[in-house]
């Protein structure tokens, strides 16, 4: 049974064979709005929230206009994090499959002669961070005069004042008739003006949440005193099938609250902004496989993160902000799947909390275990 999107019916029959082994059910607003765009060869600013299918409204496209023959880099996609790009280049892997197109990641802080060693691979869409790239490039080895496609994948993220000059260079050493894009969940005014400066023409799509895919999302909360947060995210730990990914401010306490699960014989993955390369991949793969219940992880680590099938996002620190609620917590219920929000709040952060689903127009549940269950607070 095919259930090809119309919109990709013209398109290659290893890009339609992978849509249907996805299990994705149809395309999202952003895919509809933004494929057509860029199938045109437009340039392309685009704004849509979390986990509504931004990476696949980009990759889709731009798999079907690489000729798969010709062993340059055509394609360029940058990510300011090494998880993104990670996750990107993993991406690609899935989506190419049978295409004969090659993907390679450079991030900064990994083994140089490994990056090069990839390069001799002759990849033709390649996935990086913009330090890394424009060191390639500076030191001869990336070769751009074949690059017809540039993205800025979480826009508002690339275009900082730290990376834009970095960016301008490196859009720079492409020809003309190259096509930008820039996707980003957020779209702050000064970033899409940054874009238009190195875009021709660009069409500006937005998708507001109210266009997103509806997904089942319960969002429920538990009072205690601050101390004794640490044994609710244990118990939560212990729900049966749970796959969580715990959000704590501080690199400190998170490791902290590790070792304690640790003593409690429970096994979680760490993910902050000083986890080497390998210890994230790890923490990926044994959340993903469920040999580890939660990952607990900083903000700055879970940008971009798109763990499948996650069940349950936990806000063990309350959220700082609106955005930062909705950035969490949209890392569960993707693209239309079902999932749990928690949050573990004193009674001073639940008036917050109830403030900000206010203003989200989301219903809050008050709940607490009883007998290792979770059950409806009295």
């Amino acid at each position: 049974m095919s259930n090809t999107p119309a919109l990709l019916e013209k398109m290659k029959p290893f890009i339609q064979q992978a849509w249907n082994k996805s299990g994705f059910a149809q395309a999202t607003p952003i895919q509809l709005k933004a494929i057509p765009q860029i199938m045109e060869g437009k340039d392309v600013i685009a704004e849509s929230p979390t986990g509504t299918g931004k990476t696949l409204a980009y990759l889709l496209p731009l798999l079907e206009k690489i000729d798969p023959d010709q062993s340059s880099p055509q394609a360029l996609i940058l990510a300011s994090s090494r998880e993104l790009v990670m996750q990107i280049n993993e991406e690609v892997r899935i989506w190419s499959q049978g295409s004969g197109i090659n993907g390679a990641a450079f991030i900064g802080g990994a083994n140089v002669k490994r990056q090069l060693e990839k390069l001799k691979k002759r990849p033709q869409i390649i996935a990086g961070t913009p330090g890394r790239i424009q060191e390639l490039i500076t030191q001869k080895k990336l070769k751009m005069h074949e690059v017809k496609t540039i993205v800025l994948d979480e826009g508002d993220q690339l275009l900082v004042p730290e990376h834009l000059t970095t960016i301008r260079n490196i859009v720079k050493t492409t020809l003309k008739d190259r096509q930008v894009m820039m996707f980003s969940a957020t779209l702050p005014q000064e970033t899409e003006q940054a874009a238009r400066a190195f875009m021709n023409e660009p069409v500006t799509i937005k998708v507001d949440k109210s266009e997103k895919m509806q997904s089942k999302v319960d969002h429920m909360y538990f009072v205690v005193e601050k101390r004794d947060k640490f044994k609710i995210l244990e118990k939560i730990s212990r729900l049966e099938g749970m796959k969580g990914l715990a959000f704590i401010n501080d690199i400190g306490e998170l490791n902290v609250i590790g070792e304690k699960l640790k003593y409690k014989e429970i096994e979680v993955g760490l993910l902050h902004g000083e986890s080497n390369k390998v210890d994230r991949e790890k923490a990926l793969r044994k959340l993903k496989s469920g040999k580890h219940p939660l990952l607990l992880a900083t903000d700055v680590a879970a940008r971009g993160l798109d763990i499948k099938g996650l069940t349950t996002v936990i806000h063990v620190d309350l959220a700082n902000s609106i955005d930062q609620y909705v950035h969490r917590s949209g890392r569960t219920g993707r693209a239309g799947a079902d999932g749990t929000v928690m949050s573990i709040v004193t009674e001073r952060e639940e008036r917050e909390l109830k403030k900000m689903a206010r203003e989200l127009e989301i219903s809050l549940q008050k709940k607490e275990f009883y007998a290792g269950q979770i059950v409806e607070a009295k």
